[in-house]
């Protein structure tokens, strides 16, 4: 009997560590997940680090919340123009949470939903919108991530603890803008 209770005891450590260092079980092992949002120029605008395994719809919510870019005068600005994602993010609380902070959807109708819509009628709603010359500027994500993967480190997550993995993206982030600043 004791047997079982220190194998209790060593998984219930290791689920502890795994919870501790945001990894999580996905099909390739454990890994985590990055969360992000870019400008047009693939800058960084807020980071967000998750287990492997997690959604990424309710993650949606709490990038937009951590966007706040600096202009030369007054406060930070913390609502964009509009917002481009995929198919992923086409839930209606997104959608909604975009509609009443005014900031324009470009994200398209997963087919489910569109026929779901459909299915309901005229009590089911308008077509979604989708800006097909916008969404082509979505691989600006795709491509901020290219730029953050050039750090080895943080391509393979080397790092143990969230917190230096975290660091290491938020250091990679300040090169990213500091690159992009005109030269004097």
């Amino acid at each position: 009997m004791p047997e079982d209770d220190e194998g209790a005891e060593r998984a219930r450590r290791r689920a502890a560590r795994l919870k501790a260092a945001d990894l999580g079980r996905s099909r390739g092992g454990l890994t985590s997940k990055v969360y992000l949002a870019t400008d047009r120029r693939c800058r960084l605008l807020s980071i967000i680090l998750t287990p492997g395994q997690a959604a990424d719809s309710p993650c949606f919510l709490p990038v937009l919340k951590k966007i706040k870019v600096r202009g030369p005068v007054g406060r930070p600005r913390a609502r964009p123009d509009a917002v481009a994602g995929d198919k992923a993010y086409s839930s209606r609380a997104n959608r909604a949470h975009l509609r009443t902070r005014k900031i324009r959807a470009v994200i398209p109708e997963k087919a489910d939903q569109r026929a779901n819509r459909k299915k309901r009628g005229s009590v089911g709603g308008r077509p979604v919108s989708h800006d097909a010359t916008l969404y082509k500027d979505r691989n600006t994500v795709e491509r901020g991530i290219n730029k953050i993967k050039e750090w080895r480190g943080l391509a393979t997550r080397y790092d143990k603890t969230p917190e230096s993995y975290a660091a290491g993206l938020h250091l990679r982030g300040s090169i990213l803008w500091l690159r992009s600043l005109p030269t004097i």
